[in-house]
């Protein structure tokens, strides 16, 4: 307190001012004298510590030359490489190319068992073979590098699945059933049924031309069933008796549109019978083309 007062007196401080100077003046005096205890401690560990350092100095070279040393009558400084088969030589050719004591043990002893090497990588499955070590000898080690496939001389190739060829006798295309039909390659159970259905409205195939008027034929199948199929000489298909028949029944054969299947009876019923195919040419609704294809399955008795 005799302090405070002191310091209050002589420099005029308010009570906060003193309070303040009180805390500086210890942090003031370390200041001043931090820097020459901090050069007399340095100077003093300095010189109890440079023995110890000469100490480990002088270990750290020893050390070293000792490993140098080692190293230079080490048995892979002394190896010399040649090109090996590991499943033939001896131990002490191992021991020659730099394999240790242990190493070259235990690959005697694998192959005595029965054990054997086939690419270069199953040295490295030696316990305690190094990987550096075995990147060394790779280039000298007499094994495939990988795996290699077997090819057998008897080896049968592989050959596509050849287009069966069925064999079988001509069929008269208008006889013939759906079983038949099936034997021509590309006809199945659907394509067998439309063309018995197409026949059955026809009234019979007059020309294996007509064959391309049957839906989902393609060329090639109509090609193979020309060839295995034949039409009759003068084959007589089943007549449509065109003085009798109704405009309904007319209308179910596949040339012959609902329309035209009604002028063709309304015409009758104004003019009479029908005599001949002339007659049809005088009806508007049927054209010549349809008149052609029609013809030979008309009845005009």
């Amino acid at each position: 307190m005799v302090i405070k007062r002191w310091v209050k007196n002589f420099f005029g401080f308010s009570r906060s001012q003193v309070n303040a100077f009180m805390i500086l003046l210890p942090l003031m005096a370390l200041l001043i004298f931090s820097e020459p205890f901090y050069h007399w401690y340095t100077s003093h560990y300095t010189a109890h510590e440079s023995p110890r350092e000469i100490l480990l100095d002088s270990l750290v070279i020893q050390w070293n030359n000792e490993k140098i040393d080692s190293t230079q009558h080490s048995p892979v400084a002394k190896a010399s490489l040649f090109y090996f088969d590991p499943n033939i030589i001896s131990k002490q050719e191992f021991l020659s190319l730099g394999f240790s004591e242990k190493i070259s043990g235990r690959i005697i002893n694998y192959r005595k068992k029965g054990g054997r090497f086939r690419i270069k990588s199953d040295l490295l499955k030696m316990y305690g073979m190094d990987s550096s070590f075995y990147h060394r000898l790779y280039t000298y080690i007499q094994l495939p590098d990988k795996t290699q496939r077997k090819f057998f001389a008897d080896a049968k190739p592989e050959f596509k699945k050849a287009e069966s060829k069925r064999a079988f006798v001509k069929f008269d295309l208008n006889m013939a059933d759906t079983a038949q039909l099936k034997k021509v390659y590309g006809i199945g159970e659907k394509r067998a049924l439309r063309i018995v259905a197409y026949r059955e409205k026809l009234g019979g195939f007059i020309d294996l031309a007509q064959l391309t008027e049957i839906y989902t034929l393609d060329s090639a199948v109509i090609e193979k069933l020309s060839q295995a199929s034949f039409i009759i000489e003068n084959f007589n298909p089943q007549k449509i008796h065109i003085n009798t028949v109704t405009d309904k029944e007319l209308a179910t054969h596949p040339y012959l549109r609902k329309s035209v299947a009604k002028a063709i009876v309304a015409y009758r019923f104004q003019h009479g019978k029908f005599n001949d195919v002339e007659d049809l040419r005088k009806i508007q609704a049927l054209d010549a083309t349809t008149i052609q294809k029609i013809t030979r399955y008309l009845d005009f008795e």
